[in-house]
């Protein structure tokens, strides 16, 4: 008689509970992060140059497409070690692109826990389009 195979035990309740805790906890955190960087930031550009509040035209200057911005991971590391207003304000924005990517990461890992193939992979496959998407982005 063939033996009948049964699928692996699910985890605890408790571990898919962490897990869903994680997550929310993540989302959360990741937008207040992400959000008092960026007000952070916008604070350290105006202690950093006071005529903003003052003239139209300085403020103009900073805030017109093109102005002068830092554009790959590298300007943006810089800046915050020099504590450039501008570069932590991007550093907050990559903060908040990061948050929705990290909960695809820990969803991935709740569903592989959970044995559940199907959102697995979907798991899987939006990861990967979304850090494809990163390497064959172009800053212009």
């Amino acid at each position: 008689m063939p033996k009948e195979s049964r699928p692996p035990a699910a985890p605890p309740p408790e571990v898919m509970e962490f897990i869903e805790l994680l997550i929310s906890r993540l989302l959360l955190g990741g937008v207040v992060a992400s959000m008092t960087t960026v007000l952070v930031g916008v604070m350290l550009s105006f202690v950093h140059h006071p005529e903003y509040l003052k003239s139209a035209a300085d403020l103009a200057r900073l805030t017109t497409p093109g102005a002068a911005f830092p554009c790959t991971i590298g300007d943006v590391a810089r800046g915050v070690i020099a504590g450039r207003g501008q570069a932590v304000v991007a550093f907050g924005l990559i903060l908040l692109i990061a948050t929705p990517i990290m909960r695809v990461a820990v969803s991935l890992v709740g569903f592989a826990l959970q044995r559940d193939r199907t959102y697995t992979i979907i798991s899987a496959v939006v990861m990967v389009v979304l850090l494809i998407s990163f390497l064959l982005g172009k800053v212009e």
